[in-house]
Parts: structure tokens; sequence; C-alpha cells
């Protein structure tokens, strides 16, 4: 009986050892399921991106002419038609308006009959001076009437050089009764109007040139000299992904008074009909020559005594380990000039818990 019962015993005993190894060895299992489905790491990416390291200002200007001409009449009189309005697109050459051309005509007739008469009395002249150098030569007339007779000829030649010159200027003057271009363009303002009685010289309408067309814009005094050794473009916002090479040709010697700016002109060579007058335009300044760099966060730099290094993330979620060139450091961002490509994914946050190789998984933002 005794024996039955320490058998019995030592039976359960080696049931009982064999469970708690199964248990053992089922657990161990599960540790290492559990290690193998262990997720990817989240973590927060910034993208490199090369710029120029001195970034491009924008500034808001207008497209303008470059000549803007007011135009007036070269004589005086009552405006008889005006024949353009504002905003028609006028040729070399087309007329603009007119004057009445009565007192005109008047004085170009009366000119010409001064020039007959001038004429008439030449022929007198020239030939009293005749018949006295005939005489004189006979001995019948003295030295005095012929020098008379010469002076009187020598005077109704002048009378009849004023007198042609008087027809042509007053032809001239008739002509001048037509207000006409000279240059292709758009009338931009008309300042008469028929009936209206006009000075010589006085404004009556304002032509914008089509020929050269220009960027105006302000620009502060702290980028003066960038407008002047940088390199510009012009994109009109009427047609944004079209950029049009600019030159600065002009800027003002003193800044304005209110704003402490400086207006500067910028002409636009490669302007076509798109860019038309008083369309709103943004011209962009950047240096000639400057070294093109990518600014990441500060944190996402790696260095544990070797070389400044990124952790970058391929498309399949394993990072890389990839050495950078420094340029300088700023307060919040490092600015490297290379050693990651356009584009890259780099680990911006907790570089010193991951290992190269290691899953990870891109999050927008992180929760605690």
């Amino acid at each position: 009986m005794f024996v039955r019962s320490v058998l019995s015993s030592y039976s359960k005993l080696l049931v009982g050892a064999s469970l708690a190894l199964m248990a053992v060895s089922l657990a161990g299992c599960n540790d290492t399921v559990a290690e193998k489905a262990e997720p990817p790491r989240p973590v927060l990416v910034a993208t490199a991106h090369y710029d120029a390291e001195t970034p491009e200002r924008s500034f808001v200007g207008t497209i303008r002419p470059r000549i803007e001409s007011d135009l007036g009449f070269r004589v005086a009189g009552k405006v008889a038609k005006r024949l353009v309005e504002v905003g028609q697109t006028v040729e070399v050459g087309q007329p603009l308006a007119t004057l009445d051309e009565v007192d005109l005509k008047l004085q170009a007739e009366q000119a010409v009959a001064e020039q007959g008469a001038a004429t008439g009395v030449l022929a007198q002249a020239a030939a009293a001076e005749q018949r006295a150098k005939d005489l004189k030569a006979k001995g019948w007339t003295t030295d005095a009437q012929l020098d008379q007779s010469r002076a009187a000829a020598d005077e109704a030649r002048a009378r009849l050089n004023r007198a042609e010159r008087s027809v042509e200027l007053t032809k001239n003057s008739l002509s001048y009764a037509t207000l006409v271009a000279d240059a292709r363009g758009v009338v931009t303002a008309t300042l008469i109007e028929p009936g209206q009685v006009v000075a010589a010289g006085q404004a009556s309408i304002r032509v914008a040139r089509f020929a050269e067309k220009e960027a105006v814009v302000a620009i502060p005094e702290t980028l003066v000299g960038r407008a002047k050794s940088g390199v510009a473009s012009v994109t009109l916002w009427s047609e944004p992904n079209k950029k049009y090479t600019a030159k600065l040709r002009e800027i003002a010697p003193a800044a304005d008074p209110a704003t402490r700016t400086y207006l500067a002109k910028f002409s636009l060579p490669e302007a076509d009909d798109k860019v038309a007058l008083g369309m709103t335009a943004t011209l962009t300044l950047s240096d000639a020559a400057s070294e093109r760099v990518a600014r990441l966060p500060l944190s996402a730099l790696f260095n544990e005594g070797g070389k400044p290094s990124f952790y970058v993330v391929d498309d399949n979620g394993g990072v890389t380990l990839k050495p950078v060139t420094v340029k300088s450091y700023e307060s919040k961002d490092v600015v490297i000039t290379g050693g990651v490509e356009e584009g890259a994914k780099i680990v911006a946050l907790g570089v010193q818990k991951l290992d190269p190789g290691q899953r990870v998984r891109i999050v927008s933002s992180l929760s605690f």
C-alpha cells in the first residue's frame, strides 16, 4: 500500500514537471513571436530641399511703358476733330486730332502772294541793274547809279528769299494742323475735345509706346545692392507659370520720403503681347552666385564622435545613416551643402534611438 502511494506521488510530480516545462517553452515561443511582430517605430521626417543660400525676395510691381509721351499741336488753333479714344492702338503716322485750317490756309495763300510780288520786284530790279551795267560800260552813267541799281537788286533777291521761306513755313504750319502718332502705341489719355482752343505745345493726346515695356517696383534700402548686382525675373499674375528676364534700367537716386523705398524700373526685353500695360507683376530678386544649401532641423543631426550624419528613410521604411557636409549652425536649423539628395526624407526627432536598417513608419505628428 505504501509503495503504491509513493508511485502515485511520483507520477504526479513527473506530470507537474512536464507541465512546467511546457509552460516555460510556450512562454519562450510567445516572446519570440512578440519580438518578430514588433511594429515599426513612428518617426517625424523633414524633406531636404536645396535652395540659394540667400533666399529670393519678391516684390509686387506694375507693367509700365518705358516711354509715355504727351503729344501736342505745334501751332495754336481750334480743335476740329479728335480721332482717337482712350485704349485705342495707334500706328506710326496715324492722325490723332485736327485743327481748324481756315486761318492757316489764309496765311499760306498770303505767303504765296508775297512770293509772287517779290518775284516781280526782283525781275524789275534785275533789269535795272543790267541796264546800269550796260550804260556804265558805254560811259553814259555814273558809278553811284550803278551801285544804287545793284543794291536795289540785292534787296529784291533777299525779299524773294524771305518770301520763299515764308511759303515753306506756312506749308509746315498747315501740316501741323493734323496731330499724328510718331510711334506705335496705345492712347492712355485724351486731354482735348472738339471746339477747344489750344496753344502751341499744349498736351493733347497721351500715347504709351509698345516698343519697350518695364516693371516698376519699390525696393527697400536693404536690397538696393542686390537689385543692382543680382538676377531679376518677372512673372505676371495672369500667367504665373511663365518667367520673363528683367534687367535693371533705372533706380531712383533718393528714397521716397513716405515709404523710404527706392523706385526701380526693370526693362523686359523678352516681353510679348501677353504683357499688357498696367498688369500686376511679381519681381523676384536673387543673388547671381549664391551657393545652394539645405536647411534641416538641428534635432535631425546625428553625431557621436564621428562625422555629422542624417538618418534617411527609404521607400520601404528602412533608415540609412548618411554623412553630410555642414556649412553652418543656426539657432534651430543646420545648414548643409551636400550628403543627401534633393527630396530625401530625413528623420527629424529621436535619431539617438534609431539603428541603421531599423524599420520606421512616417507620421505627420507624434502623440503621447
